[in-house]
C-alpha cells in the first residue's frame, strides 16, 4: 500500500484522496505500481489548478462577463466536487469561493460603472434635446441644419437607457429636427416663390429694354432705362440660373441703345462745336456795331446777322449761356438806340413833357414869392417850410427840364 498526505492507494489497487469529510475513491489502478496511481491522480489535480489559474487570470484581467465567468465557476466546482483526482480539493473550491467574490465585485463595480454611464447618456441626450430645441426656432438654415446632422451622429454614439426614457427623450430630439425641417422647407418654397415672381418681373423688364433698344429718342429713352434699373434693383434676384441670363439680356438691350446714342452724340458734338465756332465769329461782327451811330444801318445789319446765326443751328450746352448773351448784349443796345430816338421824335411825348415843365415852372415861381413874402413878413417858421416845398419842386422842374432837352426842345 502507498500514500501521500492528499491520497492513498490500499492493497487492491484502490485510489483515495483525503477530504474535510474523509476518504473518498477516486478510482482504481492495476497497471503498475501504486507511487505510479498516486502520481496519475495528482496529475489529474494539477489539471484543475491550471484550469482554476486561467480563470482566475481571465477574470482579473479581461472583460469577461460576470454571467459567463459564474458558468465558468459553476463548471469548475463541478469538476472539483466530484474530481477523479488526488490533490487539495479543498484548497480549490475556496478559490473558486474566491473567484465568485471577486466576479460579484466586479458585477457592483460594472453595475456602477453603468450607471454613471447612463447618467451621463441621460445628460448628454437632454443636452442635445436643449441645443436642438433651440436650433428648431434659427434661421440660420446652414449651420443649424449642419449641426442638426451632428447632433445626430453624437446622439448615435451614446448608449440606450431605458426604453421610456429613451423614447421620451428621442421623440423630443426627433420632433425639434421635424420643426426645423420644415421651417426651412416653408422658408425656401416661399423664397422660391419670390424668387419666381422676381423672374416673372424681370421678363418684363428685359422685354421692354429690348423694345427701346432700337429708339432714337435719346432723353426719354434714356431716363427710362434709369427707371427700369430701379424697377429691376427693387424685383429682387430671381433663380441662379435665371438671374445670370436675364441681367446679360437686359444690360445687353442698354448697351446696343447707349451705344447708339454715344455714336449720334459723338457726331453731334462735332457738329455743335463746328457751330460755336461760326457763332462766335458772328458775334464778334455784331459787337461791331457798337456804339450804335447810325441806327437803321446798325438794325439792318444786325437783322442779316442773326438771320445766320439762326441757320447754324446748336452750339454745345455749356457755351451757349456765354454766346447768347454776347448777342444779347448787342441786341439790347440796339433796342436801346431805337427807343432814345423814339422818345426824341415823338411829339405826343414831347408835348406832354412841355405841358408838365410849364406846371413845374409856374409852382415854382409862385413858390419863390411867397418864400420872399414870408421873410417880409418876419415868419421864418412859414419861410422854412416854403422853401423846403420849393427844393423839391425845382428838383422835378430839373428833371422835367432834361427829359425836354432829350426831346430836343
Amino acid at each position: 500500500m502507498s500514500s501521500d498526505p492528499w491520497g492513498r492507494v490500499d492493497e487492491t489497487g484502490t485510489v483515495y484522496v483525503r477530504t474535510a469529510d474523509g476518504e473518498r475513491e477516486v478510482g482504481s489502478w492495476q497497471a503498475g505500481s501504486p507511487e505510479e496511481a498516486l502520481a496519475y491522480f495528482e496529475r489529474k489535480y494539477e489539471g484543475l489548478v491550471v484550469e482554476i489559474g486561467l480563470l482566475e487570470r481571465r477574470v482579473r484581467t479581461t472583460d469577461l462577463a460576470p454571467k459567463d465567468a459564474l458558468t465558468a465557476i459553476d463548471h469548475l466546482r463541478v469538476s472539483v466536487d466530484g474530481a477523479h483526482a488526488v490533490g487539495d480539493l479543498e484548497a480549490l473550491t475556496k478559490r473558486l469561493d474566491a473567484l465568485v467574490g471577486l466576479v460579484e465585485s466586479r458585477r457592483e463595480e460594472r453595475k456602477a460603472a453603468k450607471a454613471k454611464q447612463t447618467d451621463e447618456a441621460k445628460h448628454s441626450k437632454e443636452a442635445l434635446v436643449a441645443e436642438a430645441e433651440q436650433l428648431a426656432e434659427s434661421e440660420q438654415w446652414r449651420s443649424a441644419g449642419e449641426r442638426l446632422r451632428a447632433l445626430v451622429d453624437t446622439w448615435k454614439g451614446l448608449p440606450r437607457l431605458d426604453r421610456k426614457t429613451d423614447d421620451e427623450l428621442w421623440h423630443r430630439f426627433s420632433h425639434a429636427r421635424s420643426v426645423f425641417s420644415k421651417r426651412r422647407k416653408a422658408h425656401f418654397a416661399s423664397l422660391d416663390a419670390q424668387r419666381e415672381d422676381a423672374r416673372r418681373a424681370k421678363e418684363k423688364l428685359v422685354d421692354e429694354a429690348v423694345a427701346l433698344s432700337k429708339s432714337t429718342d435719346w432723353g426719354p429713352t434714356a431716363a427710362r432705362y434709369r427707371e427700369l434699373m430701379t424697377d429691376w434693383k427693387a424685383a429682387g434676384r430671381a433663380q441662379r440660373e435665371s438671374e445670370d441670363d436675364l441681367w446679360n439680356r437686359f444690360r445687353g438691350a442698354q448697351d446696343v441703345f447707349f451705344a447708339a446714342r454715344s455714336e449720334v452724340f459723338a457726331e453731334r458734338d462735332v457738329e455743335q462745336r463746328e457751330a460755336l465756332s461760326a457763332k462766335e465769329e458772328l458775334a464778334i461782327e455784331a459787337e461791331k456795331l457798337l456804339p450804335v451811330t447810325d441806327l437803321k444801318a446798325a438794325r439792318a445789319a444786325f437783322r442779316a446777322i442773326n438771320e445766320r446765326w439762326e441757320a447754324i443751328g446748336h452750339v454745345p450746352r455749356d457755351a451757349r449761356p456765354k454766346i447768347e448773351a454776347r448777342m444779347h448784349a448787342v441786341e439790347r443796345a440796339i433796342q436801346e438806340s431805337e427807343e432814345n430816338e423814339w422818345r426824341r421824335t415823338n411829339p405826343e411825348a414831347r408835348a406832354r413833357a412841355a405841358g408838365l415843365t410849364g406846371q413845374l415852372q409856374a409852382a415854382v415861381d409862385k413858390l419863390v414869392t411867397q418864400v420872399e413874402a414870408a421873410r417880409s413878413a418876419g415868419n421864418t417858421a412859414r419861410a422854412d417850410k416854403l422853401a423846403k416845398e420849393l427844393e423839391g419842386r425845382q428838383a422835378l422842374l430839373d428833371q422835367a427840364l432834361k427829359g425836354l432837352h432829350e426831346f430836343g426842345g
